[in-house]
């Protein structure tokens, strides 16, 4: 019986897929079969023949490798290695460089014979590319094959650097490189003008011929392309859809990876569930876009047409139903995001009492607090409120160098017009201008260079603060040491980070903080810096009183907004409330038209926070509630 309720929560999916709690137990899961099949291959005196991949999605994988090597015995003498591409052209000594990636993170650390190892070579002459593609391929074929092929996926749904439009019969060749692609590669090349437009790949059909294929996925970022590559019709427009076609596949994903699979996402379509009210206020409001209807118009037949009887039957009659989830949403919507004074807070997301509070937002990055709640930040500072900002980061990474270029040259003849000697500010100039043309990518700047960066990003977030209304003693800029690397891969949380944060939170004892919940990309600067918010909180909790009475919200990025169910607080903005949030934007004139990291979004960051704020009041409008220019959106964390 267990077997057919799998068989039917799954029938959407059509290869094997494992789904594990988060991306540490599955790399462990895959570190194991791998090191299974090295010591099978032992135990009858055979080589393990291995298809290796590249990126953030197989590091932990090898990070357990390694330590079975150091703690457990696990010896690689007996395998044979050979990775799925190479940027092209590519030195192997470049920071960026597969064969810099696969020492740093395996081979280095283990005992394989450097002769077993294989990596597409990306100095070859264009003219020599082919025919060395022919040999890599032969290679693996003279071995018998590859044992086992672990692969990641793009969000192009590209397997190796196979893009849409692969054949599913390709070999070993060069190929161009999806517009996407290069986008998501650009930090590591400090800049998408720095990534290579070519590869060098393993085709469809070599890793088709591996006698077992993993691939792996973590992060709700991956999401919607797993949903793709797992449930979608076979299309060459999504490489890894051609894995259905295989009989030795299995995709290993954490909890996040997988949430868009139906059997997750709309389990009401798969299965009987246990109606809480979470599920059941997503499944309302899930049903109501599906057949273009208002809450309060969704009709039985609605609900048995969609999966939803059962929902129906345990806690109808439906109209019931939509009048509970309706009231739901709506007392989400508020235009008091500090509590509304002398009210009845009983329907009302945050309480009415103190009538003041103290509020801190903590913003990642310099701008994120007027980008992602420019409209509510303004609003609490309005309505009297004692608002801080505090700015985690420096943000000195996103600053194009000729800025820097232009505020030196400021500089210096602001201070000659005031009779100073200019000498050394002369001399850090000429040095910026030799070092610049000079720079490779994502070589780290001269620490003065940093400073100057760090310095434009201050002055742009005092000036948007203070157009919200701050006084400047309510301007915080921390400066975590775990991002002040020079570079795009940041340090680890230290002791450091975590006091700064406990010390201000000391000094203003906030009843809200306000902070980034985008947790998209695991390696992001917002989940690190909320992470040590939280940490700092914990040390706290149970040793100040003010804590217990502190309530904590998170807003989302200029990319993304929390699903309508999950939204528990809606600030609606006038007309004229998203026009000031337009100018505490616009003072951060660094990030304007161009910023340096833009990701795959070209919209400038303005844009993007109006149409995200005006596609969320769309929503609660679609729903049957009342019709707003804008709605900025929070969730509680529970700490």
């Amino acid at each position: 019986m267990a077997r057919l309720n799998l068989l039917e929560e799954t029938r959407y999916e059509k290869l094997p897929v494992s789904v594990y709690n988060n991306q540490q137990e599955a790399s462990v899961a895959v570190a194991n079969r791998i090191a299974d099949l090295i010591r099978a291959k032992q135990a009858k005196g055979e080589k393990a023949v291995l298809g290796l991949a590249t990126g953030v999605t197989p590091i932990g994988v090898y990070a357990e490798l390694v330590r079975q090597y150091k703690e457990a015995g696990l010896s690689f003498k007996n395998v044979i290695t050979f990775n799925l591409d190479e940027y092209y052209p590519m030195k192997p000594t470049a920071a960026q460089s597969y064969v810099t990636f696969m020492y740093e993170n395996l081979f280095s650390h283990i005992d394989i014979d450097k002769a077993n190892v294989h990596i597409p070579d990306g100095t070859l002459d264009k003219e020599a590319v082919a025919g060395y593609c022919l040999a890599y391929e032969k290679q693996i074929e003279e071995l018998g094959g590859l044992d086992l092929q672990i692969l990641g996926i793009g969000r192009t749904g590209h397997i190796g650097f196979n893009e849409p439009g692969s054949a599913p019969n390709s070999g070993t060749r060069m190929v161009t490189l999806d517009d996407l692609t290069r986008s998501d590669a650009s930090r590591d090349f400090g800049g998408k003008a720095n990534v290579p437009t070519k590869a060098i790949t393993m085709g469809i059909g070599t890793i088709f011929k591996a006698r077992e294929i993993i691939l792996m996925a973590w992060n709700k970022k991956k999401a919607p392309i797993i949903k793709k590559a797992v449930e979608g019709e076979i299309s060459g427009e999504v490489p890894a859809t051609y894995l259905q076609l295989s009989q030795h596949v299995e995709f290993v994903l954490d909890a996040d990876a997988a949430s868009e699979l139906t059997r997750f996402d709309t389990p009401w379509l798969v299965k009987d569930c246990v109606w809480d009210n979470q599920l059941k206020k997503k499944a309302v409001i899930w049903l109501a876009n599906e057949v273009n209807k208002p809450v309060l118009k969704l009709t039985e037949e609605d609900y048995n047409n969609h999966g939803m009887a059962q929902l129906a039957v345990e806690q109808g009659p439906v109209y019931n139903i939509n009048i509970d989830i309706f009231n739901q949403i709506q007392h989400t919507i508020t235009g008091w995001p500090g509590g509304k004074p002398d009210a009845d807070d009983s329907q009302r997301p945050e309480r009415a009492l103190p009538a003041k509070k103290r509020s801190i937002i903590f913003s990642p990055h310099p701008d994120d607090d007027v980008i992602s709640m420019g409209g509510t930040f303004i609003r609490l500072v309005d309505q009297g409120h004692d608002v801080h900002v505090a700015y985690q980061t420096s943000g000195n990474t996103a600053v194009w160098d000729d800025d820097v270029l232009r505020y030196m040259e400021f500089a210096i003849d602001f201070t000659k017009s005031i009779g100073e000697d200019t000498t050394h500010l002369q001399k850090s100039y000429e040095d910026m201008r030799a070092f610049f043309p000079t720079k490779q990518p994502n070589e780290i700047d001269t620490q003065e260079i940093r400073n100057v960066k760090g310095f434009i990003r201050k002055t742009e977030a005092i000036s948007g603060a203070r157009y919200a209304g701050l006084e400047d003693d309510h301007i915080h800029f921390m400066a975590l040491p775990f991002y002040e690397t020079g570079k795009t891969k940041k340090n680890s949380v230290g002791e450091e980070d975590i006091q700064l944060t406990i010390d201000l939170l000391q000094k203003v004892k906030p009843q809200q903080i306000f902070a980034a919940g985008d947790f998209a990309d695991p390696n992001g600067t917002h989940l690190v810096c909320f992470k040590i918010i939280l940490a700092a909180l914990d040390r706290l909790k149970g040793k100040e009183a003010w804590v217990e009475d502190c309530w904590l919200w998170m807003y989302r990025g200029a990319w993304h907004e929390f699903e309508t169910h999950e939204i528990e607080m809606a600030v609606p903005l006038s007309p004229q409330e998203v026009i000031r949030k337009r100018n505490a934007i616009f003072k951060h004139q660094s990030q304007k038209d161009r910023p340096v990291f833009p990701g795959d979004d070209a919209r400038e960051f303005w844009v993007r926070a109006e149409d995200r704020t005006r596609d969320t009041a769309q929503r609660y409008d679609r729903l049957g509630l009342a019709e707003y220019e804008a709605m900025e959106a929070f969730k509680r964390y529970m700490f």
